[in-house]
């Protein structure tokens, strides 16, 4: 059986090397004018940061492969597989705003079984192994413990996506609007959970999830004692349509109101 809490220690330096990377590269004073520019120095830093984290990763894991989401969408097949994104939270790192991270994720036959996340501004380290839990710079993380939807804080991140997915979504967050005490949508994916993962935020849910932050994100949580569904109430995997994480004590409550949201 892998030992996959020695990989540890390579895959924390190896996530820190890309945001070192994405560090040098940041401007706070950085507003592109159009999405030409957002798009040439987004393109700009997530090379830089790949580069840098799959040189340290070379050799760390000979059998995973190297799992290209915008390639394959999610569809990750059986083996181990590196998931990784250079540059999460791109667009705001490309604005000046501190919201930006390296994600890395080796996943084994569709379940994640280690995640690092380095978030350079504030100094930040966020890991977990499966089954041996979830930790933030070396501080082991706990979700919440509320049980009342009218207390919880309710998370989002929907940002792309087809315009029947941006109705529905826009129905959901009438929907949990009307129970939980505050409903808010932001990017990347990953920053939502790493806050319900140490108990800040109470639930999360995502159409069409991005596979990279998802990935990251759901061991996290799941590490800290939350869980993760799809809409469905099945076990959520890569290639899932949707995401519902949660504490356990909301988990069901907040699958009551989003699973009879039209489609």
């Amino acid at each position: 059986m892998t030992n996959y809490h020695e990989l540890l220690p390579a895959v924390v330096d190896a996530a820190m090397q890309g945001g070192d990377r994405l560090l040098e590269l940041f401007d706070p004073a950085a507003r592109p004018v159009d999405r030409a520019a957002m798009y040439e120095a987004g393109m700009r830093i997530e090379a830089a940061s790949l580069t840098a984290v799959r040189k340290a990763l070379d050799g760390v894991r000979p059998e995973a492969g190297w799992f290209d989401d915008d390639v394959s969408g999610r569809a990750v097949p059986p083996g181990e597989w590196w998931i990784v994104d250079g540059a999460e939270g791109g667009v705001n790192h490309v604005h000046g705003l501190p919201e930006w991270a390296v994600t890395i994720t080796l996943v084994k036959d569709r379940t994640p079984q280690l995640a690092v996340v380095r978030q350079p501004i504030g100094d930040l380290t966020y890991t977990a192994v499966k089954d041996a839990g979830a930790f933030l710079n070396g501080t082991r993380l706990r979700v919440s413990a509320k049980t009342s939807l009218d207390a919880a804080v309710v998370t989002a991140s929907q940002a792309g996506g087809s315009t029947d997915v941006h109705a529905r979504f826009g129905r959901a967050l009438a929907a949990m609007s009307d129970h939980a005490l505050l409903v808010r949508n932001t990017i990347p994916t990953t920053f939502p959970l790493l806050g319900l993962a140490a108990g800040q935020f109470d639930v999360f849910w995502q159409y069409e999830p991005d596979l990279p932050g998802t990935a990251a994100g759901t061991l996290l949580v799941t590490e800290a004692g939350g869980v993760a569904t799809e809409l469905s109430g099945q076990p959520w995997r890569p290639e899932s349509p949707d995401v519902l994480v949660a504490a356990p004590g909301l988990h069901a409550k907040a699958l009551d109101v989003l699973a009879v949201v039209p489609a």
